[in-house]
């Protein structure tokens, strides 16, 4: 049995932070949109729309256990109320921000499921959880859910045999139901085919990983944070010009645009440092102490070792 470490985890959150960029821009372009859409617009809500935050938040399921293992409930507690103090302080300039909903819902779900023993029970509560929310309409109400799933995971340690056989069935599922959903505008439909989309998305990106791909994605995914708020901010100053367009093109302009000087400067800054700027003041809240951040040398004990997660 192998061991995947923690590089790949980096990897599919940078991708999904990269995915969740497109997906902001676009959404703030459109968000008073009263006109008809599109063909851009369709791309996007057809391959891109409501795929890249059930990644997000099964990553951050995913990391919670990865996290609790190493500090504990009290120090993850705090962890998510400096979180929500972030998200409060993104919200100012920024609605839409996801922050103060990840850290309610991580107080309220995952801690307390954070008791329950082995991942069976997590992945039937998260499947169950899944397949409700899912059926009142999805939206915000998937995140906790998709949080016990990325804790089922990381508990079960699935084999790597099965990535194969899921992409292949999660993307031959969200073919047809895109194609349903575009003959219906049935949301649920939409919302399942969201889910599998998610899930092809993952597991391919699992499959075709390799070095130069993941050189570039991990130093995203690990200045997530960092990477999400900078995003929206650049959002929030191009606002003008996304509503001024009704091509669409500025949101691709402006999504890689943004991408583009994120991955290079992510790549310049974890090379000299172990955190990214807010991941490391968020760190050093937690603790309630200045965490050291600057790499004495490219050995650096304090660089990401492996950590046991899915196999």
């Amino acid at each position: 049995m192998t061991t995947t470490r923690i590089r790949e985890l980096d990897a599919l959150r940078g991708f999904a932070v990269g995915g969740i960029m497109v997906v902001n821009t676009w959404q703030h372009a459109v968000q008073d949109l009263t006109g008809p859409r599109n063909g851009l617009d369709w791309t996007i809500e057809a391959l891109f729309q409501s795929r890249f935050y059930p990644i997000f938040s099964l990553l951050f399921g995913m990391g919670f256990v990865l996290f609790m293992r190493r500090a504990g409930r009290w120090v993850l507690l705090r962890r998510l109320l400096w979180l929500l103090c972030f998200g409060l302080l993104q919200h100012v300039f920024y609605q839409g921000e996801v922050l103060t909903g990840y850290a309610v819902w991580g107080a309220l779900v995952l801690l307390p499921a954070s008791f329950l023993t082995g991942g069976i029970p997590l992945g039937i509560l998260g499947v169950a959880a899944v397949v409700w929310a899912t059926s009142v309409g999805a939206g915000p109400i998937l995140i906790p859910a998709l949080f016990l799933l990325g804790m089922a995971i990381m508990e079960l340690r699935p084999s790597r045999s099965l990535l194969v056989p899921v992409f292949a069935v999660s993307a031959l599922a969200t073919t047809l139901l895109t194609g349903a959903w575009a003959s219906t505008g049935d949301w649920t439909v939409y919302s399942v085919a969201a889910l599998t989309g998610a899930t092809a998305y993952c597991t391919g990106l699992l499959l075709a990983l390799r070095p130069w791909l993941s050189a570039a994605l991990e130093p995203l995914g690990r200045m997530a944070l960092t990477n999400y708020v900078t995003g929206t901010f650049v959002i929030f100053l191009a606002g003008g010009w996304l509503h001024a367009d009704p091509t669409r093109w500025s949101v691709l302009a402006i999504a890689l645009g943004t991408l583009v000087v994120q991955v290079p400067f992510s790549m310049w800054w974890l090379s000299r440092y172990r955190y990214g700027p807010l991941e490391w003041i968020w760190r050093s809240l937690t603790w309630f102490r200045r965490v050291p951040n600057r790499l004495e040398s490219g050995r650096d004990q304090n660089r990401p070792l492996p950590d046991p997660g899915v196999s």
